[in-house]
């Protein structure tokens, strides 16, 4: 596979799911051997750091990457658009400790690369070939296994023990189909959480237009009330289970978990060649495997 970048820079703009401020994100193209990489330019002297599974400090409700002053936080969408749509190379700006959430998904970004469309470079990219097995897991159920294949390919499992949200299963055999199978499926959370995020200064910029909120165990109509107001919705049923928004599909929420992880496996910094399945995966686990296959088999 060659390496490629974009043909010519974008601009998208948007709230930032966890400030709420609005954000602006310019991607650029990037000479060969450049990596994917992201500048703070509202900070004094433009700090800049390659997008890779090092930089990551922080995973709660998103991916976050570190480095001194620069920090950039809920980038999984950008890359997983970025690794999918196979650009290797691009500048990121972004003017905020944050990328903006758009509508949740990586809908907004395969659109925008795709409208100004991608140019090989006529080098070869960094590949893993897989060759045999690899598998990782933690003492909470999460596993990972990366298996030989001839092409990228990627399914997710998980299972919340809900009884609005049990076991689901979202498979992507070609990159190629990601732009109409996963890039438009969105994050989500429970309303149970929402509470506890608001009380960490998280998702100031959610709404239900940008997050599937999943009510599925119910609380009192004036709890309801206040919430309602605390995202800027709405009165909502509290006398109602299921999900607060229609869905897009089915399993969105397990698609939505195959984007994340797209996007967190992205910051290896190569192009894999091999099946990867996840079980119960998270920002946290997906990139705690990262470190662990950069540091034991791609050193």
């Amino acid at each position: 596979m060659e390496q490629k970048t974009l043909k010519k820079a974008f601009c998208l703009s948007g709230k930032g799911l966890h400030t709420g401020a609005m954000v602006h994100t310019t991607v650029k193209p990037a000479a060969a051997h450049t990596g994917i990489r992201m500048t703070r330019v509202d900070l004094p002297g433009k700090p800049s750091c390659e997008a890779l599974v090092e930089w990551v400090t922080k995973t709660s409700r998103g991916t976050v990457l570190e480095n001194g002053l620069w920090k950039i936080s809920t980038i999984e969408h950008l890359m997983s658009a970025l690794y999918a749509l196979g650009i290797t190379n691009a500048e990121v700006e972004v003017d905020a400790p944050e990328v903006p959430i758009l509508d949740g998904s990586a809908k907004p970004w395969v659109e925008a690369i795709e409208q100004v469309g991608l140019e090989n470079q006529g080098e070869p990219a960094k590949e893993w070939v897989v060759t045999e097995p690899v598998v990782l897991h933690n003492s909470k159920g999460s596993r990972l296994k990366i298996l030989p294949s001839e092409q990228y390919e990627a399914e997710v499992i998980v299972d919340y023990g809900s009884p609005i949200l049990g076991q689901q299963v979202a498979t992507l055999k070609d990159l190629k189909t990601y732009p109409s199978e996963i890039a438009s499926a969105r994050t989500f959370c429970f309303l149970r959480e929402i509470k506890h995020l608001l009380h960490l200064g998280l998702i100031k910029g959610g709404d239900l237009q940008n997050a599937l909120v999943i009510y599925d165990k119910k609380i009192w109509q004036w709890s309801m009330n206040r919430l309602a107001k605390k995202m800027g919705q709405d009165p909502i049923d509290a006398g109602k289970l299921g999900y607060m928004s229609p869905l897009k599909y089915d399993n969105e929420p397990a698609r939505h978990k195959l984007l994340d992880l797209i996007g967190d496996m992205a910051l290896l910094g190569v192009r894999i060649r091999g099946k990867i399945v996840a079980e119960k995966p998270g920002h946290g686990f997906n990139t705690w495997c990262c470190k662990e296959i950069r540091k034991n088999i791609l050193k």
